[in-house]
């Protein structure tokens, strides 16, 4: 089950988020990860291309933050136009803060941008996390396993 929902949001994120196969999976990162999203993945691979200016990205780069789905970059793009935009303004436009705030810095001082290790951030948001997979399945069975196993 597990395994199907991150290939579902490894082809969500190519279809809609304009990611290439090669950027969630490669040579040295062959599977998705098990304990977060690909999007999630891909950006904690990537840290050298964050934080990114909430204010100043192009929609390519705001789409790659994790915490920030597509209507989201589009309201970011609309809404700066009229002003610097802040924390409140993306908590109110529907951005994950617990996600996103490792990866952008804005107009506000609520989220001081951190010289955190991909490691230390994907425990804290782990930490937070409040996904429905986390500790509920256990080690998935091996459709190539002995038939000893699957006779008892």
């Amino acid at each position: 089950m597990l395994r199907e929902n991150r290939l579902y949001q490894a082809d969500w994120l190519m279809r809609f988020y304009g990611f290439e196969v090669t950027e969630l999976v490669s040579p040295t990162h062959p599977n998705l990860d098990a304990d977060v999203d690909p999007k999630l993945g891909w950006a904690l691979r990537n840290l050298d291309q964050f934080p990114v200016d909430v204010n100043t990205a192009d929609a390519r780069m705001l789409a790659r933050i994790p915490g920030i789905g597509m209507k989201s970059v589009h309201k970011i793009v609309q809404a700066r136009k009229f002003r610097k935009l802040r924390w409140e303004h993306l908590k109110a436009m529907g951005i994950a803060g617990n996600r996103a705030r490792y990866f952008l810095v804005c107009g506000s001082r609520d989220f001081p941008a951190q010289d955190l290790t991909a490691a230390q951030i994907k425990g804290r948001i782990m930490k937070t996390s409040e996904s429905k997979y986390r500790g509920t399945y256990g080690p998935q069975l091996s459709l190539f396993e002995s038939q000893s196993l699957a006779l008892s």
